[in-house]
């Protein structure tokens, strides 16, 4: 178990009461991990631990929106992720739908806006479906953006934008001294969006994944040994706690 775990084991508090409210970080992004292995650890089929991780979704995101957090994105379904059994990506596609159909409401209730990065051409009819119109719905909306990750890959990313900034060059329309590294950043899926503050992967893996690698550049890593369907609002506001107490210097002294 790591130093939060230890922590939060011995400390069951609201961490709200110690967040400084001028110091709560823009964006959180999040690696959801270990539903497959807390199903397995009661006895339950993979698919459980995805439908109960639907719970700490929509727990998370009200307690960020809460706080004042602007954007949260949320790895859901990586490019990588295709290779799994197909029963699994089926039921994984049909996991937004459920999620939207059943969360929506609340969400516009609390002024939420949904946004996906990632490759809707490469998604099911019906996952896309229920994304676009989850999109339309909350445009209007200014308080927290939730941003899904899905069918999202950071290479494939990176490697798209090195391709429209070539065309760009080849068509005329760009010079090579012109390449600059907000050009790049503008060429990413997540142009509209600050870089993350703070990354968090639960399950106690320690890796990124394959997940924004440019965008996190100096983003501050938290890594939880909480599956992700027992993940809640308590562990997330503790890690920013700990974010809190952090000095980035972006390179600087």
């Amino acid at each position: 178990m790591n130093v939060f775990g230890k922590w939060f084991h011995r400390n069951k508090v609201d961490s709200t009461l110690a967040l400084d409210p001028l110091h709560i970080p823009q964006h959180v992004a999040i690696i959801m991990d270990g539903n497959g292995r807390w199903a397995k650890q009661r006895g339950l089929p993979r698919i459980a631990g995805h439908r109960s991780g639907m719970s700490a979704v929509k727990q998370v995101t009200l307690a960020a929106n809460d706080i004042g957090i602007k954007v949260l994105t949320l790895y859901a379904f990586s490019t990588e992720n295709w290779k799994r059994p197909k029963d699994e990506v089926d039921f994984l596609m049909k996991l937004p739908i459920e999620f939207l159909t059943i969360e929506l409401a609340e969400l516009i209730a609390n002024n939420v806006q949904i946004r996906m990065m990632g490759w809707k051409e490469d998604l099911p009819p019906h996952t896309l479906r229920a994304i676009e119109e989850a999109e339309i719905k909350t445009k209007q909306n200014t308080g927290l953006i939730l941003n899904f990750a899905l069918n999202y890959g950071s290479r494939r990313e990176m490697l798209s934008a090195v391709k429209q900034i070539a065309y760009q060059v080849h068509s005329g329309d760009l010079g090579i001294d012109e390449i600059t590294e907000d050009v790049f950043s503008d060429s990413l899926h997540s142009y509209t969006l600050p870089d993350p503050d703070l990354l968090i992967r639960t399950s106690g893996e320690q890796r990124i994944s394959n997940f924004m690698l440019w965008q996190l550049a100096y983003t501050e890593l938290a890594f939880v040994d909480v599956y992700w369907p027992a993940f809640t609002r308590e562990h997330l506001f503790e890690l920013i706690h700990q974010y809190q107490k952090r000095n980035r210097r972006f390179g600087a002294i």
